[in-house]
């Protein structure tokens, strides 16, 4: 195994010693692991293209679910094959990481380089790419307008926090869903596409989603319910329960959303907004470095 990775480092970790500890270990272990931090917007890309071109082929997010994200992008949007990537979570939420069993610990994240890795499908929404999920409705405002400082505080508690407080604006998204022998329409409250399980904190919208299927998990959580049940479930930390028979189901390899009205789309942190979403899995299109079994992939629970 080539053993040379390059380390992406979100800005706000720039300080954090366990993660220079964990590198420094990785080092004197015989690893060429090479550190880029991000300042702003667009960097985490163009620190994928020169690892590329210096003849990395694995590349280490170290930060949220936001910078798995871009870095996913880039590497999807680079077109090269044999590509992987291993996360360091650093996070707010972190909820790939945590459905998928990667250790919060630096140094135990980084110890996860010495296992192969994994091939793994990737989801595209129109031209973004994510390895996570995809949110939509309510449940989307939420999650993007609760604040950085409260959720430092309440951890995934503060989006059902939020929602609470936002309830009385409460108003059902509409839309048509359209895949391989599958079709739904109504109003919905919250949707979720997911390549993983959770998205927003904890919220479990795919408890069956697995990253190496082939598939994408469809959850849409029609609007014809009690609305303040809805919300409370919704956003409780640890999810609605799939027994409760909340949501419609399905399990898909493409999926076309049209809405009314402009939706707001939401890739792991990324915002797309239109009136017309195609998604399409890429099956195994890049590796991940994951634990042994991980929940997330294979026949493991």
């Amino acid at each position: 195994m080539d053993r040379k990775a390059l380390l992406i480092l979100h800005g706000k970790q720039a300080g954090n010693e366990d993660i220079r500890e964990a590198v420094m270990a990785r080092r004197e272990d015989g690893w060429d692991l090479a550190v880029r931090v991000t300042w702003e917007d667009g960097d985490a890309e163009r620190y994928v293209r020169e690892a590329l071109s210096l003849g990395y082929a694995t590349l280490i997010a170290a930060g949220g679910d936001g910078s798995v994200r871009d870095i996913t992008q880039a590497l999807m949007e680079s077109g090269e094959s044999g590509l992987a990537l291993a996360i360091v979570p650093l996070g707010t939420a972190n909820d790939l990481a945590t459905a998928a069993g990667i250790p919060e610990a630096p140094a135990d994240a980084l110890a996860l380089l010495d296992r192969p890795a994994a091939p793994v499908d990737v989801i595209q929404a129109n031209d973004s790419y994510f390895l996570n999920m995809a949110t939509g409705g309510f449940g989307t405002e939420v999650t993007s307008e609760t604040s950085e400082d409260l959720k430092s505080v309440l951890g995934g508690a503060a989006y059902l926090l939020t929602g609470l407080t936002r309830f009385a604006e409460v108003r059902p998204a509409k839309g048509t869903f359209k895949g391989p022998d599958f079709e739904w329409q109504g109003e919905f409250l919250a949707l979720g596409v997911g390549n993983g399980r959770q998205a927003g904190g904890g919220q479990r919208l795919c408890p069956e989603a697995k990253l190496d299927d082939g598939l994408m998990d469809v959850a849409i959580l029609p609007a014809e319910m009690d609305l303040l049940a809805g919300v409370k479930k919704l956003f409780n930390n640890g999810g609605v329960a799939d027994n409760e028979g909340l949501f419609v189901r399905a399990r898909l390899s493409e999926l076309t959303i049209t809405t009314p009205e402009p939706m707001h789309l939401n890739l792991d942190g990324e915002p797309l907004k239109d009136t017309e979403f195609t998604l399409r899995l890429h099956p195994h299109a890049i590796a991940l470095h994951l634990p042994e079994d991980c929940p997330l992939t294979g026949d493991a629970d």
